[in-house]
């Protein structure tokens, strides 16, 4: 259990970091850096706390960033800001590789540059790293560089190289940190471009739910609350310092054409499924192995795909779908 602690969150306004300081502002004070750009906490009451700061700047003005966290000190560093999401990721691939590598490297640094010691570095990196096919991958199994020139890949490259940036200053400096792969992450308070967080509110509004292509792209999807869970145990596990985790739910597995039948039928919808075409290289295949988080953190998903739609779907019903 976390407690006691000065916890600092880069892009801790978003629908991830929203949860997070949900989770953790009770028994510790939570300082979130976010440029606004994906607020997901201006739907809660969080800010109302007084264990909860929130400064809003941009993680590649590395003075500020440096200030911010040499002045807090910090005992936890959760590193989430960054350049997500397939529409915003291929029209601005020169802004996803500068805030996920460099803006990376000047959180690393601010945290070896303040005297006080950091417990715990998390950094976000992606499944994408293993590329457009990836069958119950490892931690180990070959990541994916993928060919110049194709924005798509920009997001994935960017992130393997700062996890190769994040391991490193474990290596050199020993700073104590541990990276994350999260797999298809969704529920409750998703702002952006996530195809559930789509298709629950298309569905809500009874309209048309996109599918491009043939529909038969495969995910596995992991809710929220079991993935929070993850992160608190790559926290309070000492065995997770130096490494990097898959966390998802392998059995949430399901094609996109599924998925988007389930949400119509789940929300009572009467909504339509269309199909456009498909103009953008895609990941055809992606469920995570979890062992190694099995066994080294006692990660286990709980919540089936089922029940999380279910809860997601009424979350939004009750709270509106302009989120």
């Amino acid at each position: 259990m976390i407690k006691g602690k000065k916890i600092f969150l880069t892009g801790g306004a978003g629908f991830i970091g929203t949860k997070l300081a949900n989770e953790l502002y009770r028994d510790n004070h939570i300082h979130i850096y976010d440029n606004l750009n994906r607020n997901s906490i201006k739907n809660t009451n969080l800010l109302k706390n007084l264990n909860i700061t929130l400064e809003q700047g941009d993680i590649l003005d590395f003075e500020q960033i440096k200030k911010s966290i040499v002045s807090y000190q910090p005992d936890i560093i959760i590193h989430l800001a960054a350049v997500a999401g397939i529409d915003t990721v291929i029209k601005s691939p020169t802004a996803t590789m500068k805030v996920n590598m460099v803006g990376t490297y000047h959180v690393l640094e601010s945290a070896i540059t303040s005297n006080h010691k950091v417990e715990r570095f998390i950094d976000f990196s992606t499944s994408e790293v293993f590329g457009s096919y990836a069958y119950k991958v490892e931690e180990t199994s070959t990541t994916n560089l993928a060919p110049v020139g194709e924005a798509r890949w920009t997001y994935s490259v960017s992130k393997l190289a700062a996890e190769h940036l994040t391991h490193s200053y474990y290596k050199e400096f020993g700073l104590p940190t541990v990276s994350v792969r999260p797999f298809n992450i969704y529920g409750p308070g998703q702002v952006g471009e996530g195809a559930i967080h789509v298709f629950v509110n298309k569905a809500l509004n009874n309209e048309d739910l996109c599918i491009h292509g043939d529909g038969d792209q495969i995910r596995s999807w992991c809710y929220v609350d079991d993935f929070v869970n993850a992160i608190l145990l790559c926290l309070e596990n000492k065995e997770a310092v130096g490494g990097s985790f898959n966390i998802g739910n392998p059995r949430g597995t399901i094609t996109i054409n599924h998925l988007a039948e389930m949400i119509v039928r789940l929300s009572e919808s009467n909504s339509k499924i269309v199909r456009v075409p498909k103009n953008y290289v895609d990941v055809e295949l992606r469920i995570p192995s979890i062992e190694k988080a099995r066994q080294v953190l006692g990660y286990e998903p709980s919540v089936d795909l089922t029940e999380g739609l279910l809860r997601t779907i009424n979350w939004y019903r009750e709270n509106g779908t302009n989120i």
